[in-house]
């Protein structure tokens, strides 16, 4: 490979061409003019008792509310908002608009009404996470919302209360998971996915965009699936028949090769 590029004249050649891409894109952003912002921009608000380390930059408009941690080297963009409790790690990055530790919906219906269920716990954000614009993660009702070490999310996603999303998950713009959602280590969701709420994902799944998560996957490997809407009792016997396909279409072709013995 390396001769074969060579001839074509000056190359570099890396066994992973996207990886050295991203590390010279890395070395670009260095060279560009610091900024001469200050680290805390004066619209900012940041609570007293907010635990943020000298490092940190904040940005205009942003509100950072009493007893929230955030660790070394982090930034939250332009109006970030991070709620009372919330914790945030080192290496962060939170573009415009994102909310953290908003209330999780949880209401209990009585008597033709809702009461309102109080969030009591917080949401616990690792180290090396981005966070896409006005992507919003709620905070738990009893325990906190966990987000590990180096995931990343897209623009415009939902994460419910009391959900888990393990180390180096990624999420693609308009992902939806439902509360206390678990999902693994090293998944991977594609744009528009939804996981339904209490559901498990193993380490290493990865669904398609737009499919629907109805159960939970306790095997590492790709999903796919998206069915047309319908009254729920039918669309659950035509999801019953459609899981038989495989096993009909070998009853058939067993059929037909009977008859034509």
């Amino acid at each position: 490979m390396r001769e074969e590029a060579c001839r074509r004249g000056p190359a570099i050649v890396v066994e992973d061409a996207y990886h050295y891409w991203a590390r010279v894109t890395q070395l670009w952003a260095t060279l560009a003019p610091p900024s001469q912002e200050p680290l805390v921009h004066p619209t900012a608000y940041v609570h007293p008792s907010a635990s943020v380390h000298a490092s940190v930059r904040i940005g205009a408009m942003c509100v950072v509310e009493a007893h929230v941690v955030i660790g070394r080297g982090s930034c939250l963009k332009s109006h970030v908002t991070v709620l009372k409790d919330c914790r945030i790690g080192e290496d962060c990055i939170l573009h415009p608009g994102v909310v953290i530790g908003a209330d999780g919906f949880g209401f209990a219906p009585h008597k033709g009404t809702w009461v309102k269920i109080e969030q009591l716990g917080a949401v616990r954000i690792g180290n090396q996470v981005e966070i896409g614009a006005n992507t919003c993660i709620d905070r738990g009702a009893l325990e906190d919302t966990v987000i590990e070490d180096g995931v990343k999310l897209d623009n415009l996603i939902q994460i419910g209360h009391n959900v888990r999303v393990g180390a180096h998950t990624a999420m693609a713009g308009c992902v939806g998971v439902a509360g206390s959602a678990n999902i693994g280590a090293h998944c991977t969701l594609g744009g528009g996915a939804i996981v339904l709420g209490h559901l498990q994902l193993v380490d290493h799944v990865h669904i398609s965009a737009a499919s629907v998560v109805t159960r939970s996957l306790m095997q590492p490997g790709t999903y796919s699936g998206v069915f047309p809407i319908d009254h729920n009792a039918t669309w659950h016997k035509n999801a019953a028949s459609l899981r038989q396909l495989h096993s009909l279409r070998d009853r058939i072709k067993q059929l037909e090769s009977e008859l034509h013995k």
